[in-house]
């Protein structure tokens, strides 16, 4: 028994309090045991909070016995493997790589080089790097290190080592050290729009702003206004029955795209329907497309039925020669990613509750899936379909803002995670965690926490999957963008995991191999030729901000959040230059609505509030009167400025800076004063159900859009601070 056990196990007997020897399995898993609330006051996690997170990896610290077994084979765990699951590094940065084989073994290590750079095979060189062999399951193992060319190109290359007793291969990724920003964004400050485009609709729209709005919207932004990006919410898939879950970050899968966008209209075969289809298809859009002027809560689930019912009757319409050729090369480009999904929405529609699955469901690799496999068939092509008509007109819609004028065109919002219950869950096997899930501690805007309901990636079975999953979403999300911002990038480094029925502040971070995922993300967006923004709001590490920086990757600044030392508003020439610069956040109510202290309101009347609401209303009072006092002393606002002069002027501060990158909500450019989502709720509040309108509560419709004049009074006052 090795030296302070006994003590370690008389301390674990207190369930708040974790033992030396928890402390140190945690630490080896990369779950910190304490963390600086909002308040600056240190936090320490429970014995029973670092329990919870260790089991929802996978490791059992239920006992003292239990941690020094789990902490044995952690630590044994990388001399069991020749060579790591895989290799992540920089461009021209000299990197090593440990082979491990049984003691005194030769070993050969070579790299086989990505085919989509040329090919080819590149020798590895041993170091002279002595290391001590370790007995591991009774045989003793030595470990060989070799060093890595620093030539080496960009891509996902294979490293590969062979030996008498041993033969292994690992992916070996190489990444952009630095990923620089195009040329437009190098010359020139550029503004664009942010918009919740299920929210934006058209008199076509069958209730839910499209993929075909989305097209409309870009090349007029770029061509009427001078716009050079237009950032959206995530598009990724939803359920594919109703109910849907509204929010735009909770999907189903990261990976695919909600056909609730699809515009029925533009796919190419609707045009050759016989009269009796193109009746079915117009029946179903009748009673949709008259809520398109209706300003009360989006209903997704009526928008889905109805079109669901259209698309089939398209899809079942004979295609041309080239039209199959294209849907067929799609699948096989996508590959077993795409057939999965599509397997698992026709296995939603089957089955239709996921409470009630059978068990054997539930696993993708059983025989009762195999043999629905065939069973629905059809339906599993119909939703393969579905992605193929969805890229379509997504590819459709970044060509039609570029073609307007815009430099980036469209900038995709990738989510935190997905729904518990949906396809990446049921698809991606143990690389999403069971038994917590991701959210926030407590901070000034959500004083009691946050729990999203997603389940986070496993960092360990992540690596051993090589990042496939990871790097396989990115290049769907990436495909048809100018843009990306990685909603909560921070989760790239750590992420707040909470134990399966615990509170939402008491949970701990797990840290993640952010080389890893960062490098990765830059290499993908490299290939996309994309800019990336990471949203790095709240309580985040000052050196990752650094970090992003170093790699070419933009940060986001919103203007309410945005202090000096003193507590004052940041001066706008003090903002960083890195940034996606804003005045207002999708989690906040429009400039409008919050002017008017609607971020109070809302959280008192849902109960969010911990302080009194009287110490609440007075601080949004100050702070307003401050940003006030700060625009007057800069002759932004007059003495007594209108509510539209206010936000011209928060406009104006916000140009004032030096940040590449300025966006525009919407909903501030129209006068739109409900929030869009209010954090902490779920069905309290009608999140993400809000259609764009005035500052009269009237629908503002993208007929009418580009003809706004507060819209186009505001866009004109950004032009002349470009």
């Amino acid at each position: 028994m090795r030296a302070g056990l006994w003590q370690d196990r008389r301390v674990a007997d207190d369930p708040a309090t974790a033992s030396d020897a928890l402390l140190r399995l945690a630490g080896a898993y990369g779950v910190v045991p304490d963390h600086w609330d909002f308040h600056g006051q240190s936090r320490r996690a429970s014995a029973a909070t670092l329990q919870g997170v260790l089991g929802a990896l996978g490791v059992d610290a239920s006992s003292p016995e239990r941690v020094d077994l789990a902490i044995a084979h952690v630590e044994d765990m990388p001399w069991r493997r020749v060579l790591p699951p895989v290799l992540v590094v920089r461009e021209g940065r000299q990197a090593h790589v440990a082979v491990h084989v049984t003691h005194g073994d030769p070993v050969e290590v070579w790299i086989e080089l990505d085919p989509e750079v040329g090919g080819g095979r590149r020798e590895v060189a041993q170091a002279d790097v002595p290391v001590d062999p370790r007995t591991v399951d009774g045989r003793l193992v030595g470990r060989a290190t070799f060093t890595l060319p620093t030539d080496l190109p960009l891509g996902w290359h294979e490293i590969v080592a062979e030996g008498p007793s041993a033969s292994a291969h690992s992916p070996l990724v190489v990444t952009p050290s630095r990923l620089e920003l195009p040329e437009p964004l190098r010359e020139r400050r550029t503004w664009g729009l942010m918009a919740q485009l299920y929210s934006v609709r058209s008199r076509a729209s069958w209730g839910v702003g499209d993929l075909a709005d989305l097209a409309e919207i870009g090349w007029l932004a770029g061509r009427e206004l001078g716009a050079d990006f237009l950032l959206i919410n995530p598009l990724h898939a939803a359920e594919p029955t109703v109910p849907l879950t509204p929010s735009p970050y909770l999907p189903t899968t990261r990976r695919f795209v909600s056909p609730l966008y699809i515009r029925v209209e533009d796919v190419r075969e609707t045009g050759y329907l016989s009269s009796a289809d193109r009746a079915l298809v117009e029946w179903a859009a009748e009673p949709v497309l008259a809520m398109d002027d209706d300003a009360g809560p989006i209903d997704r689930d009526a928008a889905w039925t109805a079109k669901r019912a259209a698309l089939e009757v398209v899809f079942a319409a004979p295609r041309s020669a080239a039209r199959q050729a294209a849907f067929d090369a799609f699948v096989a480009q996508e590959g077993a990613g795409l057939e999965t999904f599509a397997l698992w929405c026709a296995l939603a529609e089957k089955y239709e509750n996921p409470a009630l699955w059978p068990a054997e469901a539930l696993d993708p690799s059983s025989s009762l899936v195999t043999g629905l496999r065939e069973e629905l068939a059809e339906r599993v092509e119909f939703h393969t379909w579905l992605q193929w008509i969805a890229d379509e007109q997504l590819a459709a819609a970044q060509r039609a803002a570029l073609d307007g004028g815009m430099a980036l065109g469209i900038m995709h919002d990738l989510a935190v995670g997905v729904h518990p219950e949906g396809a990446d869950v049921w698809a991606l096997g143990d690389v999403l965690a069971r038994g917590a899930t991701v959210g926030a501690p407590p901070d000034m805007y959500n004083q009691q926490g946050q729990n999203w309901s997603q389940p986070p990636w496993r960092p360990d079975a992540l690596a051993r999957a090589a990042y496939r999953p990871y790097r396989d979403m990115l290049r769907t999300v990436l495909r048809h963008a100018g843009a990306i911002r990685i909603d909560h990038v921070i989760g790239l480094f750590r992420l707040w995991w909470i134990p399966e029925g615990a509170d939402s502040a008491d949970g701990a971070y797990v840290r993640y191999d952010h080389e890893a995922l960062v490098g990765i993300l830059a290499l993908e967006a490299h290939r996309a030729g994309a800019v990336v923004i990471g949203e790095d709001l709240g309580v985040v590490e000052p050196w990752v901000r650094d970090y992003l920086s170093e790699r070419g990757m933009l940060g986001t600044s919103v203007l309410w959040f945005e202090r000096d030392m003193h507590g004052a508003p940041l001066a706008p020439e003090h903002y960083r230059p890195l940034v996606l610069a804003t005045v207002t956040t999708h989690d906040l109510p429009p400039t409008a609505g919050y002017l008017a202290g609607e971020h109070v309101a809302i959280r008192e009347r849902l109960g969010l509030l911990t302080d009194p609401v009287e110490v609440v209303r007075a601080a949004a009072l100050a702070e307003k009167d401050q940003m006030l006092g700060v625009l007057h002393d800069r002759g932004l606002v007059g003495d007594d400025p209108s509510e539209r002069e206010i936000v011209e002027a928060l406009h104006r501060y916000v140009m004032a800076t030096p940040s590449v990158l300025v966006g525009v909500s919407l909903a501030d450019a129209v006068g739109e004063r409900r929030a869009q989502n209010q954090p902490g709720t779920d069905q309290e509040y009608p999140n993400w159900k809000v259609p764009l309108a005035d500052s009269s509560g009237r629908v503002v419709l993208v007929e009418d859009l580009f003809t706004n004049q507060r819209l186009r009074s505001l866009a004109a006052v950004l032009n002349s601070g470009v």
